[in-house]
């Protein structure tokens, strides 16, 4: 058979302009579902908060308190050299406590360095949770006992992390969802959006929290993102994305429960920004002033998560003068331990060096472990020498 020497060029106009792609570019997934609502979902001042338990509006205000002390307390530490470095969540308290209740006892928390409070939260001893930012541990607790991931320093790094372990726990079939902190900072790097991607073609049981905060470290959200809101970036990796008050506790209680819920059906991930504010400084070595003025910050603190709260509770006859002060005082119980365990020197050893690294020590720890070993007993047999 004699082939056609006719080009595309050559055929008719009708016959080579095609005014629609093929069949096959036609999205998998409607996008309209997936979109976030145009204003923050609120819910104090609202029947969905006269709706909700009172006592876990009771937890949720008891945890802001003492998470609110905790971060002052942890800011005096490293002014009195007990801490190297604090990243305050003050502001964000609401973000935080809410993520560590609406976790169930078998799921798994994956915090950035920012977010001590949801750690503690989770029920983690205070003293461990510290324990990275005063340099004695990598990490400082065990996160298999606790089912939270170690503090992450370098931005975005635990979202992968959440995304595989939430992706092993499916195919397992074991119920576990994995809720993954991130600021808004962290939505610039390259690890959010592969943790997005696998997780969404994964369908993994992953809940990813976006605390945006309003600054990464200097840089406002303005500079790092032209998209609508952060939220909206869900969409284009297929899954729903929830806009949500940050400050208002209940309202980010209930859009977390709804996504771990919707993970745990097998529906797959949801992307929630939460809208907040750092009050303080990116840590105690930053100088706010350099970036926002000081009426900013104030137009804030009116919106104040313990404030908002507070007032719901009172209003329902909830919460009074003396409930407010037993709440009060137990935070400050808390931050005097915290003190004095703070001010205690710890006893450190060495060898932990080597210590779940891996978990069979490969020839090159056990080299450096034995050389450590002979550097510290002829450090010891010359203290003796010189004692004598």
């Amino acid at each position: 058979m004699k082939k056609s020497s006719t080009s595309v060029q050559e055929l008719p106009a009708a016959a080579a302009y095609r005014p629609t792609p093929p069949p096959a570019w036609r999205p998998r997934t409607d996008p309209a579902p997936l979109l976030p609502d145009p204003e923050p979902y609120r819910a104090l001042g609202t029947d969905a908060a006269a709706d909700a338990d009172p006592a876990l509006l009771l937890r949720l205000y008891t945890e802001l308190v003492r998470g609110r002390r905790y971060n002052t307390q942890a800011t005096a530490l490293t002014k009195q050299g007990r801490l190297a470095v604090y990243p305050s969540s003050t502001g964000q308290e609401a973000c935080e406590v809410a993520a560590a209740l609406v976790l169930r006892a078998q799921d798994w928390l994956f915090p950035s360095y920012r977010d001590t409070l949801a750690v503690v939260a989770r029920g983690l001893d205070p003293v461990q949770a510290l324990t990275l930012l005063r340099g004695d541990w990598h990490t400082g607790y065990d996160p298999h006992e606790h089912r939270v991931a170690p503090l992450s320093t370098p931005l975005a790094t635990q979202l992968p992390h959440a995304v595989g372990l939430a992706h092993a726990a499916r195919l397992k079939g074991d119920d576990v969802v994995a809720l993954a902190l991130v600021g808004d900072g962290g939505t610039s790097e390259g690890d959010f959006h592969e943790a997005l991607n696998f997780a969404a073609v994964w369908r993994a049981p992953v809940v990813f929290l976006v605390q945006n905060n309003g600054f990464a470290i200097s840089v406002p959200l303005a500079k790092q993102s032209a998209a609508p809101s952060l939220a909206h970036k869900a969409v284009g990796y297929g899954m729903p994305g929830r806009l949500v008050d940050g400050n208002d506790a209940v309202a980010v209680h209930t859009v977390l429960g709804q996504a771990m819920e919707r993970a745990r059906r097998g529906e797959g991930p949801t992307l929630v920004e939460a809208v907040t504010y750092r009050v303080d400084a990116h840590t105690n070595a930053d100088d706010a002033t350099r970036y926002r003025d000081a009426q900013e910050v104030e137009t804030w603190r009116a919106h104040d998560p313990i404030r908002l709260l507070e007032h719901e509770l009172t209003r329902r006859g909830l919460l009074d003068e003396e409930g407010i002060a037993e709440v009060a005082e137990a935070a400050e119980e808390m931050a005097a331990r915290l003190r004095e365990r703070m001010n205690a020197e710890p006893a450190l050893d060495p060898m932990d060096l080597f210590a779940h690294v891996h978990a069979e020590r490969t020839s090159q720890l056990r080299e450096q472990e034995a050389q450590l070993r002979a550097e510290l007993a002829a450090s010891a047999g010359e203290g003796a020498g010189d004692l004598r």
